[in-house]
């Protein structure tokens, strides 16, 4: 299991519109990348326990790890289209090597070539089309390993 620090630095790196990569993407991604690593190898990547509350898969832990690592990230604090405020994470070292094995380097590189080119809501309709949000009620935690056991057994 890789420290949370290592995968956001990671997509952070690897996601093509990084510059505007706000907190509510950036979790859900961390979700996504977690999801496809629960179905091929039953583990996450990361030890979040997720949460399904209106807004999805939804936690603060990695916000409050960028902000826990000011020398790696910066957060800036910006407007969306509604004129709500919203936290953009930037990666301050981008000589930064993040340390994840090859497997959850797939996994997350699996997650950012099917997401990149996708609008917000086409995102979010991924992410709401997932089998963990699909089967799960919200205001529940969600045990992605157990989900997974379930998925391949369908």
């Amino acid at each position: 299991m890789a420290e949370l620090k290592d995968i956001i630095a990671y997509i952070l790196k690897k996601y093509p519109t990084r510059s505007d990569m706000s907190n509510a993407r950036l979790t859900k991604l961390v979700y996504l990348s977690d999801w496809k690593h629960s179905i091929k190898l039953y583990s996450q990547i990361s030890n979040i326990k997720w949460y399904f509350n209106n807004f999805g898969p939804f936690v603060w832990d990695v916000k409050d790890t960028a902000r826990d690592n000011p020398h790696l990230f910066e957060l800036e604090t910006t407007t969306n289209m509604y004129g709500d405020l919203k936290t953009i994470f930037i990666l301050r070292k981008i000589e930064y090597i993040p340390n994840l094995s090859d497997d959850e380097m797939e996994s997350i590189d699996h997650v950012i070539n099917e997401t990149k080119n996708l609008s917000w809501d086409q995102f979010i309709r991924l992410v709401y089309s997932t089998y963990p949000i699909a089967s799960t009620e919200r205001y529940t935690y969600i045990n992605l390993i157990e989900k997974a056991k379930e998925y391949m057994r369908r």
